[in-house]
């Protein structure tokens, strides 16, 4: 606009000076056309607006000046801005930018993560300095940045908490690590999401390979578990029998089995007039119950 501004005021002064050697009057109302759209253009590019959620640095024969806030300001000619917007985006670490990590065990994982990150307004200039643009804030800081401590916070894990376990600590660990590298420099980091964690094919087949021998450890285990409440239990039987036995053996004396015989063969005799029926010792010295004489 101001080469333009330029330009116009030099074709003023020309168109002048030609219509004041031909005395024309159209020349010069087009010498002071010229010169006023020359004026205004010169106005135009002195004056740049800053929209709304942005922040503007401006750069005058290489040197920096201070960041340009919202509204309508005033600037040299010779004066370029930048603008950097401080709404959040999202950089997206998946599909082709999928993050491949290790664990510490070596297993090899793919983890999709989202940053959502903004520029500090009052670091636009720190910014300007180390990118240059706003898209190569992303590209050059937060991209880079990202990705490597995703794999270095996935190098402390193993497989096994990096895919289920210990995601939530994962993720928190990461967004602080993040937040911590990014804020000096001007990038406020405000969620850093991780999304997905999926095992590459080696590392599931490993783990499909555990869980079936965890299985069969189990069932091995409840076998065993069964086997032996079984056996428990048949001791715990024989034993109680055995006691039994031993008591009723102690308790059978010569005595108490005479008199027990009486008493059957009592019963016996009442459905009979006479019974005879040995119950002395050894069987030697019979015992008559008379069923007719109670």
């Amino acid at each position: 606009m101001f080469v333009i501004a330029i330009l116009l005021v030099i074709a003023a002064v020309v168109l002048y000076f030609v219509g004041r050697s031909q005395e024309s009057t159209g020349w010069r109302l087009g010498a002071a056309g010229a010169l006023v759209t020359g004026l205004f253009s010169l106005i135009v590019s002195m004056v740049y607006v800053v929209s709304a959620y942005e922040v503007g640095v401006p750069v005058a024969f290489g040197k920096v000046g201070t960041p340009m806030t919202s509204g309508l300001h005033v600037k040299s000619p010779f004066t370029d801005v930048t603008t950097f917007s401080t709404r959040p985006v999202d950089l997206n670490l998946s599909d082709k930018d999928v993050v491949e990590v290790r664990s510490s065990q070596g297993g090899v994982m793919y983890a999709e993560v989202t940053v959502k990150w903004a520029v500090v307004p009052t670091k636009a200039v720190e910014l300007y300095k180390l990118a240059g643009s706003a898209d190569a804030i992303q590209q050059r800081l937060v991209y880079p940045d990202s990705r490597e401590i995703v794999r270095n916070v996935f190098a402390r894990y193993s497989s096994e908490q990096g895919y289920a376990s210990d995601r939530e600590k994962i993720n928190a660990e990461i967004g602080t690590l993040i937040k911590d590298r990014l804020a000096p420099r001007g990038i406020d980091v405000t969620t850093v999401n991780l999304r997905n964690v999926k095992p590459s094919d080696a590392l599931q087949d490993q783990i499909d390979r555990k869980i079936q021998q965890q299985q069969a450890t189990e069932r091995a285990l409840e076998a065993a578990r069964t086997a032996k409440a079984d056996a428990d239990r048949r001791r715990i039987e024989a034993e109680g029998i055995a006691r039994a036995n031993k008591i009723l053996n102690d308790s059978l004396t010569d005595k108490v089995l005479a008199n027990q015989c009486i008493d059957a063969y009592k019963e016996a005799a009442s459905k009979n007039p006479v019974y005879a029926v040995p119950c002395g010792s050894g069987g030697s010295s019979p015992v008559i119950v008379d069923g007719t004489k109670r």
